[in-house]
Protein backbone atom coordinates (compact mmCIF):
# COMPACT_ATOMS: atom_id res chain seq x y z
CA UNK A 1 0.00 0.00 0.00
CA UNK A 2 2.60 2.37 1.09
CA UNK A 3 4.41 1.89 -2.23
CA UNK A 4 0.74 2.31 -4.42
CA UNK A 5 0.92 5.80 -2.72
CA UNK A 6 4.57 6.95 -3.02
CA UNK A 7 4.26 6.08 -6.83
CA UNK A 8 0.82 7.80 -7.12
CA UNK A 9 2.36 11.36 -4.99
CA UNK A 10 5.62 10.78 -8.10
CA UNK A 11 3.20 10.32 -10.97
CA UNK A 12 1.18 13.31 -9.77
CA UNK A 13 4.10 15.81 -9.20
CA UNK A 14 5.44 15.11 -12.49
CA UNK A 15 2.14 15.76 -14.41
CA UNK A 16 2.23 18.68 -11.93
CA UNK A 17 5.60 19.77 -13.14
CA UNK A 18 4.88 19.02 -16.76
CA UNK A 19 1.90 21.25 -16.43
CA UNK A 20 3.81 24.08 -14.86
CA UNK A 21 6.76 23.61 -17.44
CA UNK A 22 4.42 23.35 -20.67
CA UNK A 23 2.72 26.88 -18.96
CA UNK A 24 5.90 28.40 -18.90
CA UNK A 25 6.39 27.69 -22.73
CA UNK A 26 3.18 28.97 -23.34
CA UNK A 27 3.78 32.29 -21.41
CA UNK A 28 6.76 32.49 -23.07
CA UNK A 29 5.89 31.98 -26.47
CA UNK A 30 2.91 34.68 -25.73
CA UNK A 31 5.18 37.41 -24.68
CA UNK A 32 7.56 36.24 -27.60
CA UNK A 33 4.60 37.51 -30.10
CA UNK A 34 3.68 40.45 -28.00
CA UNK A 35 7.35 41.74 -28.42
CA UNK A 36 6.71 43.23 -31.63
CA UNK A 37 9.50 45.73 -32.73
CA UNK A 38 8.61 49.33 -32.28
CA UNK A 39 9.50 52.43 -34.42
CA UNK A 40 12.26 54.44 -32.24
CA UNK A 41 11.54 58.16 -34.36
CA UNK A 42 14.66 57.88 -36.09
CA UNK A 43 14.70 59.10 -39.48
CA UNK A 44 15.96 58.07 -42.57
CA UNK A 45 17.26 60.91 -45.21
CA UNK A 46 15.91 60.01 -48.83
CA UNK A 47 18.84 60.49 -51.50
CA UNK A 48 19.22 63.40 -53.51
CA UNK A 49 18.96 61.13 -56.59
CA UNK A 50 15.44 59.78 -55.73
CA UNK A 51 14.08 63.79 -54.24
CA UNK A 52 11.96 65.31 -57.35
CA UNK A 53 13.01 68.74 -57.40
CA UNK A 54 10.03 71.37 -57.71
CA UNK A 55 9.98 73.00 -61.09
CA UNK A 56 10.87 76.64 -60.64
CA UNK A 57 12.43 78.17 -63.65
CA UNK A 58 12.47 81.89 -61.63
CA UNK A 59 16.05 81.24 -60.37
CA UNK A 60 17.05 79.69 -64.15
CA UNK A 61 15.72 82.53 -65.83
CA UNK A 62 17.56 85.29 -62.93
CA UNK A 63 21.04 83.40 -64.04
CA UNK A 64 20.61 83.61 -67.67
CA UNK A 65 19.45 87.13 -67.68
CA UNK A 66 21.95 88.16 -65.61
CA UNK A 67 24.57 86.91 -67.41
CA UNK A 68 23.03 88.16 -71.02
CA UNK A 69 22.73 91.41 -69.59
CA UNK A 70 26.54 91.46 -68.32
CA UNK A 71 27.36 90.33 -71.97
CA UNK A 72 25.30 92.72 -73.48
CA UNK A 73 25.61 92.63 -77.99
CA UNK A 74 28.32 91.23 -78.37
CA UNK A 75 27.34 87.37 -79.30
CA UNK A 76 30.68 86.04 -79.27
CA UNK A 77 30.43 86.67 -75.39
CA UNK A 78 26.81 85.52 -75.05
CA UNK A 79 28.20 82.01 -76.45
CA UNK A 80 30.83 81.75 -74.53
CA UNK A 81 28.75 82.84 -71.32
CA UNK A 82 26.24 79.93 -72.51
CA UNK A 83 29.01 77.41 -72.94
CA UNK A 84 30.22 77.89 -69.26
CA UNK A 85 27.24 77.96 -67.93
CA UNK A 86 25.48 74.78 -68.87
CA UNK A 87 28.28 73.08 -66.20
CA UNK A 88 26.02 74.87 -63.56
CA UNK A 89 22.84 75.53 -64.80
CA UNK A 90 19.86 72.78 -65.39
CA UNK A 91 19.60 73.14 -69.09
CA UNK A 92 18.26 69.67 -69.02
CA UNK A 93 15.17 70.60 -67.57
CA UNK A 94 15.02 74.17 -67.85
CA UNK A 95 15.34 74.32 -72.03
CA UNK A 96 12.34 75.93 -72.95
CA UNK A 97 12.69 78.85 -70.63
CA UNK A 98 16.34 79.12 -72.01
CA UNK A 99 15.21 79.35 -75.73
CA UNK A 100 12.34 81.92 -75.00
CA UNK A 101 14.79 83.60 -73.07
CA UNK A 102 17.55 83.69 -76.03
CA UNK A 103 14.66 84.59 -78.32
CA UNK A 104 11.83 86.96 -76.97
CA UNK A 105 14.01 87.94 -73.38
CA UNK A 106 11.57 86.23 -70.94
CA UNK A 107 9.45 83.53 -70.59
CA UNK A 108 6.69 83.08 -72.66
CA UNK A 109 2.81 82.77 -72.11
CA UNK A 110 1.09 80.83 -74.27
CA UNK A 111 -0.01 82.88 -77.36
CA UNK A 112 3.29 84.61 -77.21
CA UNK A 113 2.84 87.60 -75.00
CA UNK A 114 5.92 87.52 -72.42
CA UNK A 115 5.06 87.37 -68.58
CA UNK A 116 5.04 90.37 -66.63
CA UNK A 117 6.06 89.32 -62.92
CA UNK A 118 9.30 87.72 -64.14
CA UNK A 119 12.64 89.11 -64.95
CA UNK A 120 13.50 89.74 -68.53
CA UNK A 121 16.32 90.79 -70.77
CA UNK A 122 16.61 93.52 -73.55
CA UNK A 123 20.01 91.41 -75.21
CA UNK A 124 17.60 88.91 -77.22
CA UNK A 125 16.76 87.97 -80.92
CA UNK A 126 13.66 90.33 -80.84
CA UNK A 127 15.59 93.46 -79.76
CA UNK A 128 18.60 92.81 -82.24
CA UNK A 129 19.16 94.77 -85.77
CA UNK A 130 16.65 93.32 -88.37
CA UNK A 131 19.29 92.20 -90.96
CA UNK A 132 20.54 88.85 -92.68
CA UNK A 133 24.27 89.29 -90.72
CA UNK A 134 22.51 89.75 -87.29
CA UNK A 135 20.12 86.79 -87.87
CA UNK A 136 23.56 84.63 -89.25
CA UNK A 137 25.45 85.98 -86.14
CA UNK A 138 22.43 84.78 -83.77
CA UNK A 139 22.33 81.27 -86.19
CA UNK A 140 26.20 80.53 -84.35
CA UNK A 141 24.98 81.52 -81.06
CA UNK A 142 22.37 78.71 -81.33
CA UNK A 143 24.29 76.54 -84.00
CA UNK A 144 27.63 76.34 -80.71
CA UNK A 145 25.07 76.08 -77.81
CA UNK A 146 23.38 72.56 -79.58
CA UNK A 147 26.36 71.32 -80.58
CA UNK A 148 28.05 71.56 -77.29
CA UNK A 149 24.71 70.29 -75.29
CA UNK A 150 23.98 67.95 -77.68
CA UNK A 151 20.51 66.20 -75.54
CA UNK A 152 19.46 70.11 -76.50
CA UNK A 153 18.54 69.85 -80.20
CA UNK A 154 15.18 67.97 -79.67
CA UNK A 155 14.17 70.73 -77.22
CA UNK A 156 15.27 73.72 -79.79
CA UNK A 157 13.42 72.21 -82.07
CA UNK A 158 10.20 71.75 -80.19
CA UNK A 159 10.46 75.38 -79.43
CA UNK A 160 10.94 76.51 -82.47
CA UNK A 161 7.61 74.90 -83.54
CA UNK A 162 6.06 76.67 -80.71
CA UNK A 163 7.18 79.99 -81.94
CA UNK A 164 5.86 79.62 -85.21
CA UNK A 165 2.43 79.02 -83.37
CA UNK A 166 2.73 81.93 -81.37
CA UNK A 167 3.24 84.08 -84.50
CA UNK A 168 0.07 86.43 -84.17
CA UNK A 169 1.57 87.57 -80.49
CA UNK A 170 5.14 89.11 -82.28
CA UNK A 171 4.87 92.10 -84.11
CA UNK A 172 6.07 92.03 -87.53
CA UNK A 173 9.73 93.13 -87.02
CA UNK A 174 9.80 90.28 -84.15
CA UNK A 175 8.50 87.81 -87.05
CA UNK A 176 10.67 88.96 -89.90
CA UNK A 177 13.94 87.72 -87.58
CA UNK A 178 12.59 84.85 -86.93
CA UNK A 179 11.49 84.10 -90.17
CA UNK A 180 15.30 84.56 -91.32
CA UNK A 181 16.62 82.76 -88.40
CA UNK A 182 14.30 79.77 -89.49
CA UNK A 183 15.79 79.38 -92.55
CA UNK A 184 18.98 80.20 -91.79
CA UNK A 185 19.05 77.15 -89.11
CA UNK A 186 17.14 75.29 -91.79
CA UNK A 187 20.12 75.73 -94.52
CA UNK A 188 22.58 74.56 -91.14
CA UNK A 189 20.81 71.72 -90.60
CA UNK A 190 20.42 72.89 -86.85
CA UNK A 191 16.03 71.92 -86.96
CA UNK A 192 14.37 69.37 -89.59
CA UNK A 193 12.13 71.07 -92.35
CA UNK A 194 9.13 69.78 -89.76
CA UNK A 195 8.61 73.21 -88.28
CA UNK A 196 7.45 74.18 -91.20
CA UNK A 197 3.93 72.25 -90.52
CA UNK A 198 3.53 74.78 -87.45
CA UNK A 199 2.88 77.31 -90.56
CA UNK A 200 -0.16 75.66 -91.68
CA UNK A 201 -2.00 75.74 -88.29
CA UNK A 202 -5.58 77.68 -89.10
CA UNK A 203 -5.18 80.52 -86.43
CA UNK A 204 -1.54 82.00 -88.23
CA UNK A 205 -2.75 80.67 -91.87
CA UNK A 206 -6.22 82.87 -91.67
CA UNK A 207 -5.17 86.66 -92.18
CA UNK A 208 -1.76 85.41 -94.02
CA UNK A 209 0.69 85.64 -90.91
CA UNK A 210 1.95 82.41 -92.06
CA UNK A 211 2.47 83.22 -96.18
CA UNK A 212 4.35 86.20 -95.17
CA UNK A 213 6.78 84.86 -92.40
CA UNK A 214 7.32 81.73 -95.02
CA UNK A 215 8.41 84.54 -97.63
CA UNK A 216 11.27 86.04 -95.69
CA UNK A 217 11.83 81.64 -94.17
CA UNK A 218 12.31 81.01 -98.09
CA UNK A 219 14.40 84.04 -99.22
CA UNK A 220 16.93 83.24 -96.19
CA UNK A 221 16.87 79.53 -96.49
CA UNK A 222 17.71 79.94 -100.71
CA UNK A 223 20.13 82.26 -100.13
CA UNK A 224 22.44 80.00 -97.72
CA UNK A 225 21.66 77.18 -99.84
CA UNK A 226 19.80 76.87 -103.18
CA UNK A 227 16.40 75.07 -103.99
CA UNK A 228 17.42 72.11 -105.28
CA UNK A 229 18.59 71.78 -101.47
CA UNK A 230 15.14 73.17 -100.42
CA UNK A 231 13.11 70.67 -102.40
CA UNK A 232 15.16 67.32 -101.18
CA UNK A 233 14.32 68.76 -97.35
CA UNK A 234 11.03 69.32 -97.81
CA UNK A 235 10.65 66.20 -99.65
CA UNK A 236 12.53 64.15 -96.72
CA UNK A 237 9.76 65.11 -94.40
CA UNK A 238 6.84 65.25 -96.49
CA UNK A 239 6.00 68.67 -97.01
CA UNK A 240 7.20 69.47 -100.47
CA UNK A 241 3.45 68.39 -101.68
CA UNK A 242 1.91 71.09 -98.54
CA UNK A 243 2.94 74.68 -99.58
CA UNK A 244 -0.36 75.56 -100.45
CA UNK A 245 -1.59 74.93 -97.05
CA UNK A 246 0.05 78.29 -96.41
CA UNK A 247 -2.72 79.62 -97.72
CA UNK A 248 -6.54 79.59 -96.88
CA UNK A 249 -8.59 77.09 -98.04
CA UNK A 250 -10.28 79.35 -100.49
CA UNK A 251 -6.87 80.50 -102.01
CA UNK A 252 -5.06 76.98 -102.36
CA UNK A 253 -4.69 77.21 -106.38
CA UNK A 254 -1.44 76.89 -107.97
CA UNK A 255 -2.15 80.12 -109.54
CA UNK A 256 -2.35 81.94 -106.41
CA UNK A 257 0.57 79.98 -105.06
CA UNK A 258 2.68 80.76 -108.33
CA UNK A 259 1.47 84.91 -108.02
CA UNK A 260 2.10 85.43 -104.57
CA UNK A 261 5.19 84.00 -104.10
CA UNK A 262 6.49 84.95 -107.72
CA UNK A 263 5.63 89.14 -106.85
CA UNK A 264 7.64 88.19 -103.56
CA UNK A 265 10.76 87.25 -105.39
CA UNK A 266 10.52 83.54 -104.85
CA UNK A 267 10.09 82.68 -109.16
CA UNK A 268 12.32 79.57 -108.04
CA UNK A 269 10.08 78.16 -105.13
CA UNK A 270 6.76 79.04 -107.44
CA UNK A 271 7.94 76.78 -110.37
CA UNK A 272 8.98 74.30 -107.46
CA UNK A 273 5.31 74.62 -106.87
CA UNK A 274 4.00 73.86 -110.14
CA UNK A 275 6.32 70.74 -110.42
CA UNK A 276 5.45 69.21 -107.62
CA UNK A 277 1.56 69.73 -108.55
CA UNK A 278 2.65 68.24 -111.90
CA UNK A 279 4.17 65.44 -110.09
CA UNK A 280 0.95 64.82 -108.25
CA UNK A 281 -1.32 64.85 -111.13
CA UNK A 282 1.03 62.42 -112.96
CA UNK A 283 0.65 59.92 -110.09
CA UNK A 284 -2.83 59.92 -109.97
CA UNK A 285 -3.22 59.55 -113.47
CA UNK A 286 -0.78 56.75 -113.53
CA UNK A 287 -2.91 55.18 -110.89
CA UNK A 288 -6.31 55.79 -112.76
CA UNK A 289 -4.50 53.80 -115.66
CA UNK A 290 -3.45 51.10 -113.49
CA UNK A 291 -6.90 50.65 -112.49
CA UNK A 292 -8.24 50.81 -115.77
CA UNK A 293 -5.97 48.23 -116.69
CA UNK A 294 -7.07 45.94 -113.71
CA UNK A 295 -10.41 46.28 -114.51
CA UNK A 296 -9.47 45.22 -118.00
CA UNK A 297 -11.28 48.36 -119.55
CA UNK A 298 -11.20 48.76 -123.96
CA UNK A 299 -8.09 50.41 -125.24
CA UNK A 300 -9.92 52.87 -127.13
CA UNK A 301 -12.01 54.39 -123.71
CA UNK A 302 -8.12 54.74 -122.13
CA UNK A 303 -6.66 55.98 -125.04
CA UNK A 304 -9.57 58.65 -124.97
CA UNK A 305 -8.81 58.93 -121.51
CA UNK A 306 -5.62 59.62 -121.28
CA UNK A 307 -5.57 61.98 -124.41
CA UNK A 308 -8.44 64.11 -122.37
CA UNK A 309 -5.92 64.14 -119.60
CA UNK A 310 -3.09 65.13 -121.50
CA UNK A 311 -5.28 68.62 -122.41
CA UNK A 312 -6.39 69.02 -119.17
CA UNK A 313 -2.76 69.06 -117.35
CA UNK A 314 -0.48 69.98 -120.53
CA UNK A 315 1.25 66.63 -119.86
CA UNK A 316 3.70 66.41 -123.54
CA UNK A 317 3.39 62.93 -125.62
CA UNK A 318 6.82 62.44 -124.27
CA UNK A 319 6.86 62.30 -120.61
CA UNK A 320 3.36 60.72 -121.41
CA UNK A 321 5.05 57.66 -122.83
CA UNK A 322 7.14 57.12 -120.00
CA UNK A 323 3.66 57.26 -117.62
CA UNK A 324 2.24 54.36 -120.19
CA UNK A 325 4.97 52.02 -120.35
CA UNK A 326 5.18 52.23 -116.13
CA UNK A 327 1.48 51.44 -115.60
CA UNK A 328 1.74 48.62 -118.54
CA UNK A 329 4.86 47.05 -116.91
CA UNK A 330 3.05 47.58 -113.14
CA UNK A 331 -0.21 45.77 -114.13
CA UNK A 332 1.76 42.23 -114.36
CA UNK A 333 3.10 39.49 -111.93
CA UNK A 334 6.16 38.70 -113.25
CA UNK A 335 7.73 35.46 -113.05
CA UNK A 336 11.25 35.12 -111.00
CA UNK A 337 12.64 32.96 -113.53
CA UNK A 338 14.80 34.90 -116.04
CA UNK A 339 14.08 32.03 -118.69
CA UNK A 340 10.55 32.22 -118.08
CA UNK A 341 10.26 36.44 -117.90
CA UNK A 342 11.46 36.93 -121.21
CA UNK A 343 8.66 34.72 -122.82
CA UNK A 344 5.92 36.03 -120.72
CA UNK A 345 6.86 39.61 -121.38
CA UNK A 346 6.80 39.41 -124.94
CA UNK A 347 3.38 38.30 -124.98
CA UNK A 348 2.31 40.48 -122.50
CA UNK A 349 3.97 43.79 -124.13
CA UNK A 350 2.01 42.27 -127.74
CA UNK A 351 -1.50 42.59 -126.30
CA UNK A 352 -0.56 46.20 -124.92
CA UNK A 353 1.42 47.56 -128.25
CA UNK A 354 -1.70 49.51 -129.37
CA UNK A 355 -1.67 51.41 -126.22
CA UNK A 356 2.36 51.82 -126.61
CA UNK A 357 1.61 53.15 -130.30
CA UNK A 358 -1.26 55.31 -129.78
CA UNK A 359 1.50 57.40 -127.78
CA UNK A 360 4.77 57.26 -130.05
CA UNK A 361 3.46 59.31 -132.84
CA UNK A 362 6.61 61.94 -132.55
CA UNK A 363 10.28 60.41 -133.09
CA UNK A 364 11.31 62.05 -130.06
CA UNK A 365 8.24 59.78 -127.90
CA UNK A 366 9.75 56.85 -129.45
CA UNK A 367 13.46 57.63 -128.24
CA UNK A 368 12.20 58.13 -124.70
CA UNK A 369 10.48 54.79 -125.22
CA UNK A 370 13.41 53.21 -126.04
CA UNK A 371 15.34 54.83 -123.25
CA UNK A 372 12.43 53.87 -120.77
CA UNK A 373 12.65 50.22 -121.53
CA UNK A 374 17.23 50.06 -121.33
CA UNK A 375 16.62 51.52 -118.16
CA UNK A 376 13.83 49.18 -117.34
CA UNK A 377 15.63 45.96 -118.19
CA UNK A 378 19.02 46.98 -116.37
CA UNK A 379 17.11 47.88 -113.28
CA UNK A 380 15.49 44.60 -113.11
CA UNK A 381 17.95 42.43 -113.57
CA UNK A 382 15.53 39.30 -114.80
CA UNK A 383 14.66 41.36 -118.11
CA UNK A 384 18.50 41.99 -119.09
CA UNK A 385 18.07 39.10 -121.76
CA UNK A 386 14.92 40.48 -122.99
CA UNK A 387 15.37 43.73 -124.09
CA UNK A 388 16.97 43.09 -127.70
CA UNK A 389 13.36 40.41 -128.18
CA UNK A 390 11.24 43.68 -126.87
CA UNK A 391 12.69 45.97 -128.75
CA UNK A 392 12.21 43.59 -132.06
CA UNK A 393 8.53 43.27 -130.54
CA UNK A 394 7.91 46.78 -131.03
CA UNK A 395 9.52 47.49 -134.45
CA UNK A 396 7.43 44.34 -135.62
CA UNK A 397 4.23 46.36 -134.30
CA UNK A 398 5.18 49.62 -135.92
CA UNK A 399 5.33 51.39 -132.01
CA UNK A 400 8.94 51.88 -133.08
CA UNK A 401 10.54 52.90 -136.35
CA UNK A 402 13.96 51.90 -137.61
CA UNK A 403 14.94 55.50 -137.70
CA UNK A 404 14.51 55.52 -133.98
CA UNK A 405 16.25 52.26 -133.35
CA UNK A 406 19.02 53.20 -135.07
CA UNK A 407 19.77 57.27 -133.40
CA UNK A 408 19.02 54.94 -129.95
CA UNK A 409 21.59 52.91 -131.02
CA UNK A 410 24.27 55.46 -132.15
CA UNK A 411 23.54 58.23 -129.15
CA UNK A 412 20.39 58.50 -127.86
CA UNK A 413 21.20 55.40 -125.47
CA UNK A 414 22.38 56.61 -121.58
CA UNK A 415 24.75 54.48 -119.33
CA UNK A 416 22.81 51.60 -117.76
CA UNK A 417 23.72 48.73 -119.10
CA UNK A 418 25.16 50.27 -121.91
CA UNK A 419 27.43 47.39 -123.14
CA UNK A 420 25.07 44.68 -122.77
CA UNK A 421 22.27 46.08 -124.69
CA UNK A 422 24.54 47.52 -127.58
CA UNK A 423 25.83 44.11 -128.25
CA UNK A 424 22.31 42.24 -128.18
CA UNK A 425 21.05 45.27 -130.34
CA UNK A 426 24.53 44.65 -133.14
CA UNK A 427 22.84 41.76 -135.24
CA UNK A 428 19.35 43.59 -135.59
CA UNK A 429 20.70 46.86 -136.34
CA UNK A 430 23.02 45.73 -138.75
CA UNK A 431 20.18 44.44 -140.62
CA UNK A 432 18.41 47.20 -140.31
CA UNK A 433 21.04 49.07 -141.98
CA UNK A 434 21.59 46.87 -144.59
CA UNK A 435 17.80 46.58 -145.18
CA UNK A 436 17.77 50.85 -145.10
CA UNK A 437 20.54 50.41 -148.10
CA UNK A 438 18.90 48.23 -150.40
CA UNK A 439 15.90 50.30 -149.99
CA UNK A 440 17.52 53.27 -150.80
CA UNK A 441 19.44 51.10 -154.23
CA UNK A 442 16.02 50.31 -155.31
CA UNK A 443 14.96 53.49 -155.55
CA UNK A 444 17.51 55.27 -156.79
CA UNK A 445 17.47 52.30 -159.66
CA UNK A 446 13.36 53.60 -160.03
CA UNK A 447 14.11 56.75 -160.62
Amino acid sequence: CYGSFAGAIRTSKACLNGSIAGRSRVSFMNNQKQQKPTLTGQRFKTRKRDEKERFDPTQFQESIVQGLNQTGSDLEAVAKFLDASGAKLDYRRYAETLFDILVAGGMLAPGGSISDDLTRTEFCLFTAQEDLETMQAYAQVFNKLIRRYKYLEKGFEEEIKKLLLFLKGFTESERNKLAMLTGILLANGNISAAVIGSLFNENVVKEGVSAAFAVKLFKSWIYERDINAVAVALRKVSMDNRLMELFPANKRSCEHFSKYFTDAGLKELSDFARNQEAIGSRKELQKELQEMMARGDNFKDIIAYVREEMKKTSISEQLMIGIVWSSVMSCVEWNKKEELVCEQSIKHLKQYSPLLKAFTSQGASEIILLVKIQEYCYDNIHFMKAFQKIVVLLYKADVLSEEAILKWYAEAHVAKGKSVFLEQMKKFVEWLKNAEEESESEDEEEN
